[in-house]
């Protein structure tokens, strides 16, 4: 009878770990993403939180955009003053150490950013969509103070495998970034680790963040 019970157990057991397993990036009870969303009011807030529940108008444009210089960036790319003026620091001095800090994605419109999720449902499917993009009006790049970086082996994907990665998980926080989407901290911030993407929040925020290994979700819950 023992022995039954104990085989029952097992296998109870060992089909609740094969579907914790296979539902790992899975919310069993209920998603939390994208529920019970808010619009934000402050939207020009330097602290302003924009996630997936959180959400910007489609009207709202950040104040005081400026171009970053052209050494520092691809193309024509645009981030809020104070975040430009720290970013174009930040990669002067990185520069010094023979390294690269590239700004390949910063400022995008509701609009853009509607098409690219869209592009991305269309070509990957809606489920990789929601964790890899934001839906428009949540994604930290239409504040112009988020900002996507490539180093010197020039693929923002593989940052991560760069020197200058290396040297910004050091260092970002002494220029008022952070790293906003950290690995281990998904079901906090609704999205996947992207070592590329920083977000500005100030040198006194971005160093406490740093030193007690914050996102800003939980900042806000702690601090804001």
């Amino acid at each position: 009878m023992k022995l039954k019970v104990f085989k029952s157990c097992y296998y109870i057991l060992l089909i609740l770990f094969i579907l914790l397993f296979y539902t790992k990036d899975i919310h069993l009870f209920g998603n939390k993403f994208y529920k019970n969303i808010k619009i934000i009011k402050e939207e020009d807030d330097m602290l302003v939180l924009v996630n997936k529940n959180n959400k910007l108008t489609k009207s709202f444009v950040p104040p005081f955009l400026e171009k970053i210089d052209k050494k520092y960036a691809h193309d024509e790319k645009y981030l809020r003053k104070e975040a430009r003026v720290s970013f174009e620091k930040l990669s002067r001095d990185a520069k010094k150490k023979g390294l690269s800090i590239t700004a390949v994605s910063t400022y995008r419109s509701f609009d853009y950013q509607e098409g690219l999720f869209k592009n991305y449902v269309k070509e990957k499917g809606k489920k990789y969509a929601l964790k890899c993009s934001a839906k428009p009006g949540h994604s930290e790049h239409q504040t112009g103070l988020a900002i996507d970086v490539e180093g010197s082996n020039k693929d923002y994907n593989l940052f991560a495998d760069s020197l200058e990665f290396n040297w910004m998980r050091k260092n970002a926080h002494k220029y008022g970034f952070i790293l906003r989407y950290p690995k281990g901290k998904e079901h906090i911030t609704g999205f996947k680790y992207e070592p590329w993407h920083y977000r500005y929040v100030g040198i006194d925020v971005a160093t406490i963040m740093f030193e007690e290994d914050l996102t800003l979700e939980e900042w806000k819950e702690k601090y804001g």
